[in-house]
């Protein structure tokens, strides 16, 4: 049985879709930023840890770990701590590309299988009525970025260089990739 050691409902709904069984247990990790991490290594590394606090408990189960950041020179954008951050946020990336980086852990039989998936996105400018609007709408608050592309946002990205449900929040073709060579599929 795989397990997604995620509460996200974006994740659960892009696994469903694809037509991947699993169950679901939220893993109860700080995802805080450790200093002077790159993105990438701070996405794997979350996804690591969701994996591992689950598969403690499951020991028996596959166990997919996952997380998304989004990078915007050097700097990693996580999930707003409130409005104003999520403001200063879509300030940031207003008229700009950034990275939106997902790393996922996969827990079988003991072993572990890492990667991660970059995705380049480019924004439109953003007004400051549009930032302050979106903002009160709830959307983008526990984004990774602020913003859901798959949402209100989607009118300000004109553009995307790489997997698309990788910005929604997991790249499905690479963790299908990634049962296929456990032979979980």
């Amino acid at each position: 049985m795989l397990v997604l050691a995620s509460a996200s409902p974006r994740r659960q709904e892009l696994l469903r879709y694809a037509g991947i069984p699993f169950e679901v247990q939220a893993a109860e990790i700080s995802e805080e930023v450790l200093p002077e991490e790159f993105a990438k290594n701070c996405a794997e590394r979350l996804a690591r840890e969701k994996a591992l606090a689950v598969a403690r408990q499951r020991p028996n189960d596959a166990v997919l770990g996952a997380d998304t950041v989004v990078a915007v020179d050097g700097q990693i954008l996580g999930k707003p701590a409130d409005r104003a951050d999520a403001a200063r946020m879509l300030r940031m990336l207003s008229g700009r590309e950034h990275q939106v980086i997902t790393g996922v852990a996969l827990i079988v039989g003991g072993q572990w299988f890492v990667s991660s998936e970059i995705t380049r996105v480019t924004f439109s400018d953003i007004t400051e009525k549009e930032i302050i609007d979106y903002v009160a709408t709830g959307e983008p608050m526990d984004k990774a970025g602020a913003y859901a592309i798959q949402g209100i946002a989607s009118r300000w990205i004109p553009r995307i260089e790489g997997d698309y449900s990788n910005v929604v929040g997991l790249p499905v073709a690479l963790v299908y990739r990634m049962l296929r060579e456990t032979a979980l599929l």
